[in-house]
């Protein structure tokens, strides 16, 4: 494309909030850790998986497990949410700036799971705050 010569009235969105084809045979639930899966670009509920990355909070129940990938879509929303800090794997307040780990749709931990064999766990988000009952992740 050649350089601007004039204005140009260009299309935004204020990044808050995104709409994903669900993966076939997924179920997500509104309020869970929502992600995309990095092979099929379709969201899915998080779990421990390295194919999977965090990318925000479910806004709504979405059921597609009788369906192919995309019938349905999700709304997700961007921002800073508290989940489920992982008992055997905790998050501190020393991680706070530091990315943390998909455990399940509810649950994130400190690590990506590797115990030697590679890691086990896709990315969730960057940690914002730890409270004694949970741990508060920044999805941008």
């Amino acid at each position: 494309m050649a350089p601007l010569t004039a204005d140009r009235n260009t299309p935004m969105r204020k990044g808050e909030e995104l709409e994903l084809g669900v993966a076939g045979g997924k179920k997500i639930y509104a309020g869970s850790i929502a992600a995309v899966n990095i092979t099929t670009g379709y969201a899915e509920p998080g779990a421990t998986s390295t194919n999977l990355r965090g990318v925000g909070r479910a806004e709504e129940q979405v059921d597609n497990t009788n369906g192919a990938d995309g019938d349905k879509t999700v709304r997700i929303r961007k921002g800073v949410f508290k989940f489920a800090n992982d008992p055997t794997d905790p998050v501190s307040n020393a991680d706070i700036g530091n990315k943390c780990y998909i455990v399940d749709d509810q649950t994130v931990a400190r690590t990506d799971g590797d115990t030697g064999t590679g890691p086990t766990r896709g990315e969730a988000g960057t940690i914002f705050k730890v409270d004694s009952d949970g741990v508060w992740v920044k999805f941008d």
